[in-house]
């Protein structure tokens, strides 16, 4: 038995040429880590039979090539510190298509931006030993592959041959698909997330450049003013991953709004959001238009004009916010004594401290988490599961879909509750107008055409993802409704409907994105 292990570590360990190592690598990162991407070409492609395999075979042969050039030059560059990228390429890459075949993802910006905005607490919930054993499959031993083969690297002339033809190779074979334009172009977000390793390492690059463009500061917008000394109280409540198909006030089948389908005076919008992932969504609720550029934003804007601000979190991925009180939940928890998972504490002495305030003008904004995944179950206390059983995450839920939402309907269950006290709170300080507003960052998917949760670029997204709640509460005659309002609304309208119920005079302001009469100055040019 010693003879034999030994003859095969031999034979396991015995050097390879560069070549071979390179075939190798680009062989095996073609057949486990980028069946998907040909899946989606087979699937979309609107060829005839032939057409589709004359492509596939294109696409595998540029990709078969860029990738042994690519394994070349970085093992005859650089040497032990090349080995240690492909290993760690090869885990990430088991990382990424697990995503890709557990949750129908696509590993773009929006995906890798999620990522980098990702807690530990909420990362945890994918955690499973199918995961574990997927990448320890599929990324660890090609990894102890790539570390430890013995290679002969060769001279500097084999690398100039072989690098100089893979090149006429993918020149020439991308000039006979030149036809392929039209399909490539209509469907490179899709491509460019399914091909692994070049969808995470490109959109990364465009990840940390649009974080550092992020860094410099935002474009101040026109200094406005407060126009009359009312008490007015405004708060902004933004939903996380709460979708409209789920709300009974939309018409959903179940009783998911018990307290705010009884709630007088509460007005009920359609909507979409501008984005499906958190950071976009929550900028674009507010940001007084819609831009690539970092204007400044409402809670900075209100700040700096006078306007008392708090801003209340149990989230993060927000964009950047500048003013004097920011609390955290577990800040909220210290402040309060209290020990607590969940997002009542964001609720918990608002009365307290709106009544503690100096100001006229009072806004709280708070940024729950209620309905975020993956693990729906854990973001409610037990007494609103209500809809049994429940998946505890979206990986068991993907077998039994109907316990994926039940623990999803508790959520909504849940924000009913906590917004219903909210607005019973307001109702009661009759000393000031006050008023309520609720808005999702964005939707979720639940399983309907097997896709799960949120993140898909727009022009993809289904609708489950971009569908969101839109509720008004204000106390009585504090302002009434447009007549005229478009019959789906955006979540710019939260901009400048907060600015006119803050009595704010601004350039920023535009009517036209007001729902809400009696705007506080008449239409002017805007930054």
């Amino acid at each position: 038995m010693t003879s034999l292990l030994r003859k095969a570590k031999k034979t396991l360990l015995r050097p390879v040429s560069l070549f071979t190592f390179s075939c190798i690598i680009t062989i095996g990162t073609l057949l486990l880590y980028n069946l998907p991407f040909f899946q989606f070409v087979i699937d979309n492609s609107n060829e005839s039979t032939l057409g589709v395999v004359w492509l596939t075979v294109s696409l595998v042969i540029i990709m078969l090539t860029l990738n042994f050039m690519m394994t070349y030059l970085t093992i005859f560059c650089l040497r032990i510190v090349g080995r240690i990228l492909l290993a760690i390429l090869s885990i990430i890459n088991a990382t990424a298509v697990y995503f890709v075949l557990t949750y129908n993802v696509i590993i773009n910006a929006t995906t890798i931006e999620n990522v980098f905005n990702t807690r530990y607490s909420e990362a945890s919930g994918f955690f499973s030993w199918s995961l574990w054993l997927f990448i320890i499959v599929f990324g660890v031993l090609p990894a102890l592959f790539c570390l430890f083969q013995p290679v002969v690297i060769g001279k500097a002339k084999k690398l100039g041959v072989w690098c100089g033809s893979s090149l006429a190779v993918i020149l020439v074979v991308g000039l006979l698909n030149i036809n392929q334009t039209l399909f490539f172009s209509e469907h490179d977000t899709e491509l460019g997330g399914l091909l692994q390793p070049w969808s995470y390492i490109a959109n990364t690059y465009r990840v940390i450049s649009f974080m550092q463009d992020e860094q410099e500061e935002e474009i101040l917008l026109p200094d406005g003013q407060i126009t009359d000394n009312e008490k007015a109280v405004v708060v902004l409540v933004i939903g996380e991953s709460a979708r409209k198909a789920n709300f009974q006030l939309y018409g959903y089948k179940r009783d998911t709004n018990p307290l705010l389908s009884k709630q007088k005076d509460l007005k009920v919008f359609q909507a979409h959001s501008c984005a499906t992932y958190t950071t976009a969504g929550t900028k674009a609720i507010l940001e007084p238009k819609d831009c690539g550029d970092l204007y400044e934003l409402l809670p900075n804007y209100a700040f700096r004009t006078g306007v008392d601000v708090s801003w209340r979190t149990s989230n993060w991925g927000e964009p950047p916010i500048h003013i004097d009180e920011y609390l955290t939940d577990p800040e909220l928890g210290d402040l309060y004594d209290m020990s607590n998972a969940y997002d009542d504490i964001l609720f918990h002495g608002l009365r307290e401290r709106i009544e503690s305030s100096q100001k006229d003008k009072v806004l709280i904004i708070l940024h729950t988490s209620t309905s975020h995944g993956p693990q729906y179950a854990s973001k409610y206390p037990k007494e609103f599961e209500v809809y049994k059983p429940v998946a505890k995450n979206v990986e068991e839920g993907e077998k039994n879909v109907g316990m994926l939402v039940n623990a999803y309907d508790n959520t909504i269950r849940y924000t009913d509750f906590l917004l219903d006290g909210l607005i019973n709170t307001l109702r009661s300080m009759t000393d000031r107008k006050t008023a309520m507003i609720f808005i999702s960052d964005h939707g979720e998917s639940l399983g309907e055409n097997k896709m799960f949760m949120h993140g898909l670029p727009m022009k993809l997204a289904p609708k489950e993802q971009y569908e969101i709640p839109f509720l008004v509460w204000t106390s009585k005659g504090y302002r009434t409704y447009k007549s005229n309002l478009p019959a789906v609304l955006e979540q710019h309208y939260i901009f400048h409907s907060v600015l006119n119920l803050l009595s704010i005079q601004s350039p920023a302001y535009d009517p036209d994105y007001d729902i809400f009469q009696g705007a506080p100055v008449p239409a002017t040019p805007q930054p």
